[in-house]
């Protein structure tokens, strides 16, 4: 077994990695970038080594000097954890060729499984039903128009080397096609540096099944069974549960095989995912993650297998701890993704500072985070700070327990998902086990979980009273003591006094008090929602516009946000331009 391993990631997998090796007695080595000198990531290691600049390009994606800090701290293997290099084939030679031990996949399967469509190639010659599409990618736009006719629209539009929702949009039509197409080969190119892009046809509203797989250099391979990640935005994970509400033991024995056999063809070895669209009693090979997944949490609770554990056993050459006999799944698990995001604007991310931070707890509640008080979220990495996790007896009451751990989670004055986490897990569709898609997708459903100002129900029911008039009906609570016990007392106008007898300071005017925020309400000018840099600009200065037309893209925290036109009129004044830095609430342009 090692006795040093260097974690290549950052924030809460770098900490979940740490926990473990801790747990094997193993020394554990963190990289940092100079933006996460003071990360919590860094404080869990044993020792730390700073990479580089705050850009992962130059830090945490720079294999050299990772080697390098390697050699330098005498750490024998190296966990990529996800994201990153984690499923980067030149990454798991370059460890090879130091000496130092990749705790992943072999090169060659990472190569099989990461090309998408070589994939596709070897799933369908060892007769695995996949998705209808190529299983070559598209030289060029005019080939693509040739795939599509073939397939039939609607069709999805891959990154070849893609994963995570990253290089993937939907063309409903020709009209579509040219835009989605280059969107996935930029994306590709900027992420997975592969700009190759494959088609298939798009599924409406499949289920997303996972299979958990390990499998060791001794010929042993099983499956863990399954997780539904169908709650997405963006075609990226939101919510994700174990076992799947819609997999019967019989399906459950099928794509386990699947997933099984698919580890076989590449000899793999080590934690991986295969991903799969189930349409009512039918399963579709997707895609395979070379790597531990994001949400292994939720098999790890109705398993109790450590996936960590065992990637660094098969890693050091020894056998799984389990056969297939002895997996048996216990419960239900839930896993929320605690992103740094608003929802009630489409999901734009929200970096920003953490002042007031306490995690949930109890029974059957588990939280992996990154985070503390005094941490910082900042636009240049991913926008998931922490995991929250439950587990219970069956679906309903981890549900519950859920929403009860989501009330109790504190982070403040950070923007997270956390409301909409508890809205959607709080509807009929959720409890009927659906996709939910007719609310991630719904703008205004999205829009009524922006946090109302404090006040707020006083003020609409004052109608169509001043300012002044309003402010005097504002609400208040205060913790009132009588006879011993506690009382939680709201008082509508005028002004109570504090503690010390001084009556407390009034609200700001409501003109000064932000809203929903993002967009420029009804004015001419139209905002910034988030903080990023200006991808593209597709408005002109001088043109008519219509309300909800696209303006620009701002990207920010890995993602390509559109900006729409608030109104309908005329852009009188631009004020972007391409590669341009932008901050939340500087002005895009005037529409009059």
């Amino acid at each position: 077994m090692f006795e040093k391993v260097l974690v290549a990631n950052r924030g809460e997998i770098a900490i979940r990695v740490m926990r473990t090796l801790e747990e094997m007695g193993i020394a554990s080595v963190g990289v940092y970038s100079e933006a996460d000198r003071e990360a919590p990531h860094v404080h869990e290691a044993d020792e730390a080594f700073l990479l580089g600049p705050p850009v992962a390009a130059e830090s945490y994606l720079k294999i050299d000097r990772i080697l390098e800090v390697a050699a330098q701290a005498g750490a024998e293997a190296i966990h990529p954890g996800y994201g990153f290099l984690a499923e980067n084939a030149d990454f798991a030679r370059a460890c090879d060729e130091a000496g130092a031990v990749f705790i992943g996949p072999p090169a060659a399967a990472i190569d099989a499984m990461g090309s998408k469509t070589r994939a596709r190639e070897i799933m369908k010659e060892a007769g695995v039903p996949i998705v209808p599409g190529a299983t070559d990618p598209s030289p060029d736009l005019e080939a693509a128009r040739e795939t599509a006719a073939e397939i039939g629209y609607p069709v999805a539009c891959k990154a070849a080397g893609g994963g995570g929702g990253k290089g993937f949009r939907v063309a409903r039509s020709e009209d579509e096609l040219a835009d989605a197409f280059e969107g996935a080969a930029r994306e590709g190119e900027k992420f997975f540096s592969d700009d190759r892009v494959y088609l298939e046809r798009y599924l409406d509203d499949p289920r997303h099944v996972e299979v958990q797989v390990l499998a060791d250099s001794h010929g042993n391979v099983v499956h863990l069974g399954e997780r539904d990640c169908s709650i997405q935005r963006r075609h990226q994970k939101l919510i994700e549960e174990a076992p799947g509400p819609h997999v019967d033991a019989e399906m459950r024995d099928r794509i386990g095989t699947i997933a099984t056999e698919a580890a076989r063809a590449v000899d793999y070895r080590g934690a991986g995912t295969v991903e799969g669209m189930q349409v009512d009693d039918e399963y579709f090979f997707l895609e395979m993650n070379t790597r531990v997944q994001v949400e292994h949490c939720v098999t790890e609770m109705v398993t109790g297998i450590d996936i960590v554990r065992e990637q660094i056993r098969v890693a050091a050459g020894e056998e799984l701890s389990i056969g297939q006999e002895e997996v048996e799944l216990r419960g239900h698990a839930i896993e929320c993704r605690i992103n740094a995001e608003a929802a009630h604007k489409n999901f734009a991310p929200a970096p920003g500072k953490i002042d007031h931070y306490i995690e949930p707890a109890g029974p059957g509640v588990r939280v992996d985070s990154g985070l503390r008080a005094g941490s910082e979220v900042t636009p240049l990495y991913d926008p998931m700070v922490a995991k929250l996790i439950t587990w219970d007896v069956d679906r309903e009451r981890a549900t519950a327990r859920m929403l009860r751990a989501l009330g109790e989670y504190e982070i403040e004055p950070l923007t997270t998902l956390i409301p909409f986490h508890r809205a959607i897990l709080a509807t009929e569709q959720w409890a009927r086990g659906e996709t939910c898609r007719d609310l991630t997708e719904d703008r205004e459903w999205l829009k009524s979980l922006a946090p109302q100002p404090p006040g707020r129900e006083a003020e609409e029911a004052a109608g169509g009273a001043s300012e002044d008039e309003a402010e005097q009906q504002a609400e208040r609570t205060y913790a009132v003591e009588v006879d011993g016990r506690l009382h939680s007392v709201k008082v509508i106008g005028g002004t109570a006094p504090t503690a010390d007898g001084a009556a407390p300071g009034r609200r700001p005017p409501k003109r000064q008090r932000s809203g929903s925020g993002g967009g420029g309400g009804g004015g001419p000018t139209l905002t910034s929602p988030l903080q990023g840099s200006v991808f593209k600009v597709v408005a002109e200065q001088g043109a008519e516009v219509e309300e909800g037309a696209l303006i620009c893209v701002i990207e920010a925290m890995k993602m390509e946000n559109e900006i729409t036109a608030h109104r309908a009129g005329k852009i009188t004044e631009l004020n972007v331009s391409e590669g341009a830095a932008i901050s939340t609430g500087d002005p895009i342009a005037t529409i009059e």
